[in-house]
This record gives structure tokens, sequence and C-alpha cells, in this order.
């Protein structure tokens, strides 16, 4: 019988494993950031992806494909969701510590 280990160990186990898996998680964390959000609101008010979607002015399997969270939202969408649903998102972009070394380097 297999041991029991939280998800959470094996995903880490796997990241450090796999740089494929590792870049994929990292590409694809602001969608999956989204995807809660917008199943948390659809659940909270007991909506339907479709009545979501109407609400949205959108197609159900536009909001299928967002609450997957395999691939990053628009700008666009993100504005729509903001501004139809009240969900505010905060972007920051800021290099990371290799990236500002770099830039730096160039710029001298």
């Amino acid at each position: 019988m297999a041991e029991d280990r939280p998800f959470r160990e094996i995903q880490q186990e796997e990241l450090a494993r796999d740089p494929a898996y590792q870049r994929y998680w990292e590409e694809t964390a602001l969608a999956r950031l989204v995807a809660i959000r917008l199943i948390a609101y659809r659940a909270d008010r007991d909506l339907t992806q479709t009545q979501l979607a109407r609400q949205l002015g959108l197609g159900q399997p536009h909001i299928s494909r967002l609450e997957l969270g395999e691939r990053t939202p628009s700008l666009d969408t993100l504005r729509l969701l903001s501004a139809k649903l009240g969900i505010s998102f905060y972007l920051d972009i800021t290099p990371s510590e290799g990236q500002s070394a770099r830039l730096r380097a160039k710029a001298s």
C-alpha cells in the first residue's frame, strides 16, 4: 500500500526533479490564481459557469478555460472580471534578483 503523503510534499519533489514541470508551474501561476478567485466567486454566489458567463457577456467555454487555470488570461479579461465582478487584481512587475543584475550590467 502506498504511503499517504501530502500533495504539496509530492509536488515540491516533482518541481525539484523536473525542470520542464517547474517552468510550466511558474508560467501558469497567474492563471491558477485567477482560476481560484473566479471559482470562489462563483461558489460564494451559487452560480453555474453558464450564469457567470451571461453576467460577464462571455460564453460558458471561456469560463471553463479560465477556471482550468492553464492559460494566463489577457489584461482585457482581467479588466472585465474586475469591472463586472468587483474583483481587484494587482499586478506588480519587478525584475527578479538575477534579472536585475543583468539589467544593471547592460546599462553600464
